[in-house]
């Protein structure tokens, strides 16, 4: 929300009040109150007046901070809220010079003499603030109130986050509205807001407000971080790092980490796509047609013609096109196949389940008491209000037939399009929970997932989610066209989603809207294979590879099947997102928060720690990334690259740089036809030229694994069936293992318990 007309003026109809002095401080445990005045208090005189801006400033937990900013403290608190952890903490001093609250090694300042100002300290610097003038209660001439805060940015500086967004990965620049709206890859729209952002400066922040938030980024003041929301409060919090990494791990402490999910979910999905026709001999032509070409295949998915036409949602198989729906799944079943069907979260009128949830009013309503309907997507629809717990009961119960007829898994669909004139089961407000609506939707159908199948089973896919929703993985990237710049769209989406707390992501493989040529198809197709899910789905045209040419069936085999062998490393990689809120898929920036080089980076990322995956981008081949410093190692030739600078290659449609840190211990598994095996048994541990004096511990499921380096020896100790791949080295001698030769070095088969090689000396 722009109120400024420049950096001098308000625009027309604009009042802003901000305060300038502290009038006293409350201080109580772990919390300090500051009453501002608007206008200097020179008399008494002064303080008839207002308004008074309340800050207050408290902890729920070490490194974090919350600020909140009160014009009237009267307005009726209205849900729904963020569910947050907290654990206050911190320790409060006043003085005549300020008034601090110290959380961890963060800190909060509100000076008492001189200019208004609010510093955040971290580790003996001053990490942002909000200067004089930044801090704004807002009046309107159409009758409109807004709190707003400035946050000042440094010239190197740079925020990213906000939700899967598809512009620029930097924000800066950027005007932003945190509103989940159905807005395809391609504008400023998004289905996943969330009102985080993350710098490169040591800190993030998190506004803790579930509706519209309205981001100016170094956009309506280009050396500050401005946001607003309408009404008489708003919360924020700094989040202290200060690395990226511990950003994220901070932030998902606070809002929730992603869930844990089952192995079989990081496999193959291939979907029935979404308006082609279809019916059981359908799908097995599929299904028959990916095993005789030897293309493993996890999961398969039917999208929403499962239902019959002008009834989504009833829940039930149309039995026109499947007569006999558990014998079907029961067939898939026993092709060792898990199955997912599409959801969403309204009623169709002509659903038998319309005048049932209307009845019992289970719909959400208008002011008026009428069930809120519109024709757009399906006729006549309504909307599931989830904050009826009995509504919540009632659409989980229609689920879990479906669960036990033999489905293992839902998409999640919409989500976004949630009006405002409506009225609550629970008496929500409507512009707050407009973009909360997403998180109880899929915690209903998440929750009971889990419930059936158990913890670590559970698993949706789902398209809108905000603060919170990484708790319900996995989401994919929405609807976007089937062209290169789309797939770039897809990509920055996921970077930006992955800075904003989210473990998991998806996209569909080839674009959505439209058919992909070959080329494009091909490329898309490395990329969807080196993303943490990977699923085959498009709009009017199927996504089995033999449509598009004999070619991307051989680039599909390879790259599934890469994949299927990289388990035991993506295993670890889910470890860290479900266990510290870290992204499976990481914009180059969280690794690299030195680097310059790695600021506006959004063509490439980390698959966890030691993979660096940079796409192909154009039908020819050609690409250009970067690689950071050190010797790094092309994973599919054994190529060594000299890092520190850009590179250029040209690859064919089965292969893309896919580069291994210099110094890492990749685990690679025995098996490439399926994700969901013992990754411990017979894994290759394969290591890139360790520094001396290094030690690198590798889990494989219950299975540590360690390799220490010293001077020319390399030791590796685990346990079970492994075996060990030196790559490019010359192996002098090996005690512990049968040692031959590989393309990339030298492989040993562990006899026991540890390993030793001796690498011959450099000439």
């Amino acid at each position: 929300m722009k109120f400024s007309d420049g950096y001098w003026m308000l625009r027309e109809g604009v009042r802003a009040s901000h305060p300038v002095e502290v009038l006293d401080v409350d201080a109580g445990p772990g919390s300090f109150t500051v009453h501002a005045p608007v206008q200097r208090i020179r008399h008494r005189g002064d303080l008839l007046k207002g308004p008074v801006v309340t800050v207050t400033c408290e902890s729920p937990m070490p490194d974090v901070i919350g600020v909140t900013l009160t014009h009237f403290a009267g307005e009726r608190r209205r849900g729904p809220d963020f569910e947050l952890a907290a654990d206050p903490t911190g320790e409060v001093s006043v003085d005549e010079e300020a008034a601090t609250l110290t959380s961890g090694a963060l800190s909060v300042r509100v000076g008492r003499q001189g200019e208004w100002g609010v510093d955040f300290l971290a580790g003996g610097r001053r990490l942002t603030g909000s200067a004089p003038k930044a801090q704004a209660v807002i009046d309107t001439d159409d009758g409109r109130h807004y709190v707003r805060e400035q946050l000042d940015l440094g010239v190197d500086h740079f925020v990213y986050g906000l939700g899967e967004r598809f512009g620029p990965l930097v924000k800066n620049g950027q005007a932003v509205d945190v509103w989940n709206a159905d807005g395809g890859t391609a504008s400023e729209q998004a289905y996943k807001n969330v009102p985080f952002y993350l710098t490169n400066a040591g800190y993030g922040v998190f506004v803790d407000h579930p509706g519209r938030v309205s981001f100016e980024v170094a956009s309506e003041a280009v050396a500050r971080t401005q946001f607003s929301v309408e009404g008489q409060s708003m919360r924020y919090f700094v989040i202290y790092g200060p690395s990226p990494k511990e950003i994220l791990r901070k932030y998902t402490a606070l809002t929730g980490r992603p869930a844990r999910l089952p192995d079989w979910s990081f496999g193959l999905w291939l979907s029935t796509s979404f308006t082609t026709s279809y019916d059981e001999e359908t799908v097995t032509s599929f299904i028959e047609g990916m095993a005789s070409r030897d293309l493993p295949l996890s999961v398969f998915h039917f999208d929403c013609f499962w239902m019959r036409e002008f009834q989504w949602c009833d829940f039930e198989w149309d039995p026109r096109v499947f007569p006999d729906p558990a014998g079907m799944l029961r067939r898939l079943r026993d092709r060792g196949l898990r199955v997912c069907v599409w959801i969403n979260p309204y009623i169709g009128q002509r659903s038998p389940l319309f005048e049932e949830g209307r009845s019992r009013g289970y719909l959400l309503l208008r002011p008026d008491g009428d069930v809120w309907q519109w024709d757009k997507w399906q006729p006549g629809l309504a909307v599931v209000d989830f904050t009826n717990p009995e509504a919540r009961d009632w659409y989980a119960g229609k689920l879990e037939a479906l669960l036990d007829m033999g489905v293992d898994c839902f998409k999640t669909d919409f989500g976004e399009r949630i009006p405002t004139d409506v009225v609550y089961h629970d008496g929500s407000d409507p512009e707050r929970a407009h973009n909360y609506y997403t998180y109880l939707y899929n915690q209903t159908v998440f929750d009971l997932l889990r419930k059936k199948r158990g913890e670590g089973e559970a698993v949706v896919f789902a398209r809108s989610a905000t603060t919170g929703g990484q708790r319900f993985p996995v989401h994919w990237g929405g609807d976007a066209e089937s062209t290169f710049e789309a797939m770039g769209e897809s990509l920055r989406g996921g970077l930006s989603l992955g800075m904003s707390g989210f473990g998991y992501w998806s996209h569909d493989i080839g674009g959505f809207e439209g058919t992909p040529d070959p080329a494009l198809f091909k490329r898309w197709i490395a990329f969807g294979l080196l993303s943490s899910h990977s699923r085959l789905h498009g709009s009017h045209s199927y996504r089995v590879p033999w449509v598009f040419d004999e070619e991307s069936v051989d680039v599909l085999r390879h790259f599934t099947r890469l994949k299927m062998r990289l388990m035991p490393y993506l295993a670890g990689a889910a470890r860290q997102a479900y266990g510290e809120g870290l992204p499976m898929m990481r914009a180059m920036v969280v690794d690299f928060p030195d680097d310059p080089a790695c600021t506006h980076l959004e063509r490439q990322y980390m698959l966890g720690d030691d993979l660096l995956v940079a796409p192909v981008f154009s039908s020819g081949g050609e690409v250009a990334y970067y690689v950071p410093e050190g010797v790094w190692t092309h994973y599919l030739t054994g190529e060594r690259v000299e890092g520190g600078r850009w590179v250029r290659e040209r690859h064919g449609f089965d292969g893309l740089p896919l580069l291994v840190r210099p110094g890492a211990v990749v685990p690679e598994g025995a098996v490439d036809d399926r994700p969901d095996y013992d990754h411990a048994d017979g894994v290759t541990l394969r290591v890139y030229e360790p520094a001396d004096g290094a030690t690198v511990v590798t889990q494989v499921g219950d299975t540590v694994f360690t390799t220490v380096r010293n001077g020319e020896n390399v030791r590796v100790t685990g346990e079970g069936s492994w075996n060990v791949l030196l790559v490019n080295v010359r192996v002098a001698a090996v005690e512990g293992g049968e040692s031959s030769d590989h393309p990339h070095g030298v492989l040993v088969k562990a006899t026991g318990g540890e390993v030793v090689v001796t690498m011959e000396e450099e000439s």
